[in-house]
């Protein structure tokens, strides 16, 4: 609705809805709709399109049906509505923070990665995992809560170490941001390859597969403060929109354009620390949302990361939504990690784009 009322504005009233572009947000919503009740319905027990609606709608009088059986509401409202709300805003989150991410590098290959949210909560949750019961903060949580906690307060230890190493006169360079990334992702990777070499048997498939990713393991004592951070770092981000287009010209020319260049990055930071390591905390380690969405959204949409942004979360939600039900439904009863689906969709778009990129510099 935002695309549409910018759209009759800023472009000419009927004119400007002729455009394309101004159609893409629309639609993408209605695919995450779409998307998100298959989704619902499907699984183990095969739930109808009319249960899933009446669950959804049916406390607003807009929707009237027969009273659900005790199995089907159980399922839809303790299993599968918040396991697809979950992963709508996981992707949703992940493929946003990408794309400001690629706005503030100015690089297309640019993810929340590079700034150690990642690495930082893999190396926490590999040593919760390891070391569980014997770290002294364990005796304050909840066994259930520990590795999330874990997880979030780490990435967020290495985002803050990564900005500090990156300061220069005060102020933040993104070129020394982005080999402070780098270097302390090499060194994350080690501290896990250790976690590794002295864990069990148990603990080295725990967290094997907690580095894949996946959603089997939310629980409402870790869905509701995650889901919290994440909308608050949406909520903070989509206000960046136009200062990021100014930015696409260049940092000197953002500033004389009235962009509080420094104060913009630390937001953007901070924001894609949040909302990222809230989101790696509950499932773990997802690559590629970040990297994929906001490239289909910019084909459809243009640079204008007023489209971008709004879409880019679309277009997250419903491709983690989407691949886990594969992941959950392609071996039933066992669960794929949903970040071997995302991988598996991810690796290929990207020799895609490589083989548009040869062809077209060959021209």
């Amino acid at each position: 609705m935002t695309a549409l009322l910018l759209g009759w504005r800023r472009g000419g009233g009927l004119s400007a809805l002729r455009s394309p572009r101004v159609w893409v947000t629309p639609g993408l919503l209605l695919g995450v709709a779409g998307v998100a009740v298959l989704a619902a319905m499907t699984g183990a027990v095969a739930v109808p399109a009319a249960a899933v609606l009446q669950v959804l709608f049916g406390w607003t009088g807009l929707w009237d049906g027969a009273p659900l059986d005790e199995t089907t509401a159980t399922v839809l409202a303790v299993i599968r509505l918040p396991r697809v709300a979950m992963a709508a805003l996981i992707g949703a989150t992940l493929a946003v923070m990408g794309a400001v991410m690629q706005a503030l590098f100015r690089n297309p290959l640019a993810d929340p990665g590079l700034i150690g949210v990642s690495s930082g909560a893999a190396v926490a949750a590999a040593g919760a995992i390891v070391l569980g019961g014997s770290l002294p903060v364990a005796v304050f949580l909840p066994a259930g809560l520990l590795l999330p906690v874990a997880a979030f307060l780490g990435g967020l230890s290495v985002t803050a170490l990564v900005y500090a190493f990156s300061v220069r006169d005060g102020q933040p360079s993104l070129s020394l941001m982005l080999l402070a990334g780098i270097a302390l992702n090499a060194l994350g990777g080690a501290v896990i390859g250790l976690f590794v070499y002295l864990a069990d048997d148990a603990q080295m498939r725990q967290l094997t597969f907690w580095t894949m990713g996946g959603l089997g393991g939310l629980t409402p004592g870790t869905l509701i403060p995650a889901a919290m951070l994440m909308v608050l770092a949406l909520g903070g981000v989509l206000f960046t929109a136009r200062s990021l287009n100014l930015l696409l010209l260049g940092e000197a020319e953002a500033y004389h354009l009235g962009v509080r260049v420094e104060a913009l990055k630390r937001l953007c930071i901070v924001l894609v620390a949040l909302g990222v390591g809230a989101g790696v905390a509950v499932a773990g380690t997802i690559a590629f949302v970040g990297l994929v969405a906001p490239h289909l959204v910019r084909l459809m949409t243009g640079p204008d990361h007023r489209r971008v942004l709004p879409g880019s979360a679309c277009m997250g939600a419903m491709l983690l939504t989407g691949s886990d039900l594969i992941a959950r439904t392609i071996a039933v009863p066992a669960e794929m990690p949903v970040g071997l689906v995302m991988a598996g969709i991810g690796g290929p778009f990207f020799l895609i784009m490589l083989l548009r990129v040869r062809a077209a510099s060959a021209v």
